[in-house]
């Protein structure tokens, strides 16, 4: 689920110095409220799963149409992930977090009371400028408070959140359906449950805009803006008093060396943009095609195809998204020990064999007669134990892995301007797999094919271009990545 630009910091290369500096424990907590964004990230991304159907129904649409409806939010993202960067530098990243808080409320109450489909359409975007602005500050914000010894787990933590998001959504979803005897039956107020669905977006998007209020500004931008008493106090608070103005004296160092960020940055001085900023991009672009979020956002519409009912495709959905919360538990335990590399490749292995048996069982599927795949028998059953373990892969390498690799494989003269580049691959690769996929529903095997294609392709490219960055000083890889494109110029 996944992408993200922005300003991430020079936290890491700081906190290098000496890793006795903080036990992590405030660290720990602060990464934690700031990863809230990623739980009304996955929120907002997958709380449209229940209310598909209702959409298309109650406001008379096609297909083409019902995915404009559902990827609209990422068109929001794009536009948030590109923008919340600079934001940020500009007015800090709090104010950033509060601002996506905002937008999440008016999103919730926006959806929930619309009328007309363009309506959905419209607060979904600005929801989805709230995903993207909450994509790009929570990774950032951590990376700028986080000791190199738990850099990999406290970045997982984003992920951990957005899956967690998802289960909330679809749990909530699954007790909205049920109260009402149906997500196009009304509940409370008049209201039809699927409206509901999006009306409880508002408790987490407050919770999240409170919390903002109880951590602390960044030490970099601190630094960056002049207020130094402040940047020592957040700095004291999270590594001590050994080393502080030293500490300082490297924010002050590195601010001076910078230029403000740029498209130009990814350019090199002889010509052409450098490697790893295609190598980021192609990660995004991986990390949706292989159709991870056709499983989140249109799951419910997929398994009734294969014959469950409404109220068991609901329960199968949130089946999923707990594998998919405990197989990120999987990937925050193993990625500083095994490392980025070896977790991709064999979640790589895992999504292409899983993917392309739900290829082969849909491409042999029974057509209804309105369209839709029956699979008789145990192809049923093992179409949706071979998806539950697609997820079971993508989320323990793919969903968790790429967000840490994003946050720490650019150097700092380009990271912001590489950041939001590969944020906007990423929230493009998930606007094109979402808008497609109704079209797609009659042709199941196909679809499957495709991302199981993907997935095969994926492997390949980290293998051939993915450099591993555990336990590497971020300042060692990124002498290393340079010199690579140096060597490869000439």
């Amino acid at each position: 689920m996944a992408g993200h630009g922005g300003p991430v910091g020079d936290g890491p290369e700081i906190f290098a110095q000496d890793e006795d500096f903080s036990s992590g424990k405030t660290a720990i907590r602060i990464a934690s409220v700031a990863a809230l964004g990623g739980l009304l990230f996955g929120y907002d991304s997958a709380v449209i799963n229940g209310a598909v159907d209702s959409i298309q129904e109650d406001f008379g649409i096609g297909n083409a149409e019902l995915g404009f409806a559902v990827a609209s939010a990422l068109l929001g993202a794009a536009v948030g992930a590109m923008t919340a960067g600079r934001i940020a530098d500009k007015i800090g990243r709090i104010a950033v977090m509060k601002i996506a808080a905002v937008l999440f409320l008016i999103s919730a109450f926006g959806t929930g009371f619309a009328h007309e489909v363009w309506t959905v359409v419209l607060f979904r975007i600005v929801g989805g400028i709230g995903v993207g602005v909450a994509s790009v500050i929570a990774p950032a914000y951590i990376a700028e408070t986080s000791p190199p010894g738990i850099r990999g787990r406290l970045g997982s933590l984003q992920q951990l959140a957005i899956v967690s998001g998802i289960f909330a959504s679809f749990a909530i979803n699954y007790l909205l359906q049920w109260l009402a005897g149906g997500p196009n039956e009304p509940l409370w107020l008049g209201l039809d449950a699927w409206r509901w669905m999006f009306l409880a977006m508002a408790v987490p998007a407050v919770l999240y805009g409170v919390l903002a209020f109880t951590i602390p500004e960044s030490p970099r931008y601190l630094v960056a803006t002049h207020k130094i008493p402040e940047a020592r106090r957040v700095l004291t608070r999270l590594l001590g008093q050994k080393n502080l103005e030293i500490t300082i004296s490297r924010i002050q160092e590195t601010l001076e060396r910078e230029d403000k960020p740029s498209w130009r940055d990814m350019k090199k001085p002889t010509g052409g943009i450098y490697g790893i900023v295609w190598v980021g991009l192609g990660l995004s672009i991986f990390q949706q095609f292989v159709g991870i979020n056709v499983i989140f956002y249109y799951s419910n519409v997929l398994w009734q195809a294969v014959g469950f009912s409404a109220d068991q495709s609901a329960i199968y959905t949130v089946i999923t998204s707990v594998i998919n919360v405990l197989t990120t538990l999987i990937a925050i335990a193993l990625i500083d020990k095994i490392g980025r590399k070896p977790l991709l490749l064999i979640g790589s292995t895992g999504m292409a064999v899983t993917l392309i048996t739900m290829a082969v069982i849909f491409g042999q599927a029974t057509v209804n007669p309105d369209g839709t795949p029956s699979l008789p028998g145990a192809s049923g059953v093992i179409a949706l134990i071979a998806a539950n373990l697609f997820v079971v892969a993508f989320g323990m390498s793919w969903g968790p892995v790429v967000w840490v690799l994003l946050g720490e494989m650019f150097p700092n003269r380009i990271r912001a301007a590489a950041l939001g580049l590969a944020a906007a691959g990423q929230w493009a690769a998930n606007w094109l797999i979402t808008v497609t996929f109704p079209g797609l529903r009659e042709h199941l095997g196909l679809a499957y094919g495709f991302y199981g294609l993907c997935a095969v392709l994926s492997g390949l490219f980290v293998w051939r271009w993915v450099m591993e960055t555990k336990g590497v000083s971020l300042e060692d890889m990124h002498g290393e990545i340079l010199q690579q494109d140096k060597t490869a110029a000439g």
